[in-house]
């Protein structure tokens, strides 16, 4: 396992892994509020050293190690962060590892990048600043978060969420589920069938949008939005060997 380095990015000082090998390079791409040292990521980075797999993990700003801060960022802006580290760090084909809210960024990337050879999406939560949080906000939640610049959500996962005018704006011009979303490419989607963060009809909807010779989904019954049992960890291990064997 090598140790954190620091790139200078377009928004912070941006915190990564990397564990050098043989390719594709797995890339793991975090959720909301998350961060390269959650078990998903973290469980990935030994896997992938112990099978001599390249494999980049890295904090966007206001995440974790990286600079920044959270409330002053958007999808848009974090991004354009995973893209500066790939960027910087890789060479040679990419796996995207997407969990939740990284499913939507690596939706983003592959309009950027055409290195990219396969995408699992964990959780997947494309467009959610639209769908999950504009769509259900009371008319008062909408009228302060355009007024005053932001309101507060409650969370299962800790401190409550900040939602900006900045990330609801920004997230209507990262969009993709409005417009073609091809793929040329292996996808593999999980999801848990009692995650209440994003539910299983985003999850339908990505796999009936992202247009690709080859894709599918799982539905884990009974497994929540963090997918990181030992069994939920090994159907990631196994969708990343599905795409690279």
């Amino acid at each position: 396992m090598s140790d954190v380095t620091f790139i200078d990015g377009p928004n912070a000082k941006l915190a990564y892994d990397y564990i050098p090998g043989s390719g594709p390079c797995i890339v793991f791409l975090h959720g909301y509020k998350s961060d390269m040292e959650g078990s998903k990521a973290v469980h990935l980075a030994q896997w992938a050293a112990s099978q001599g797999r390249a494999f980049l993990r890295l904090d966007c700003s206001g995440h974790g190690q990286s600079g920044g801060v959270f409330e002053e960022g958007c999808i848009g802006d974090w991004a354009e962060d995973a893209l500066t580290v790939i960027e910087a760090v890789t060479e040679g084909p990419l796996v995207l590892v997407g969990s939740s809210m990284g499913g939507w960024i690596s939706c983003v990337l592959t309009k950027k990048l055409s290195r990219i050879v396969g995408f699992v999406g964990i959780a997947a939560a494309p467009d959610f600043t639209e769908d999950g949080f504009w769509a259900t906000f009371s008319d008062e939640q909408k009228a302060e978060v355009m007024t005053n610049g932001q309101t507060a959500l409650p969370s299962d996962y800790g401190e409550p969420y900040i939602v900006t005018k900045k990330l609801i704006e920004d997230g209507r011009n990262q969009l993709v589920l409005r417009s073609p979303l091809p793929m040329e490419f292996p996808v593999r989607l999980l999801q848990g069938t009692e995650d209440e963060a994003v539910l299983r009809k985003t999850a339908l909807a990505l796999l009936d949008h992202i247009d690709s010779p080859d894709i599918s989904l799982a539905l884990v019954k009974g497994q929540d939005h963090r997918f990181s049992t030992p069994e939920c960890l090994t159907l990631i291990e196994n969708a990343i060997l599905d795409i690279v064997k």
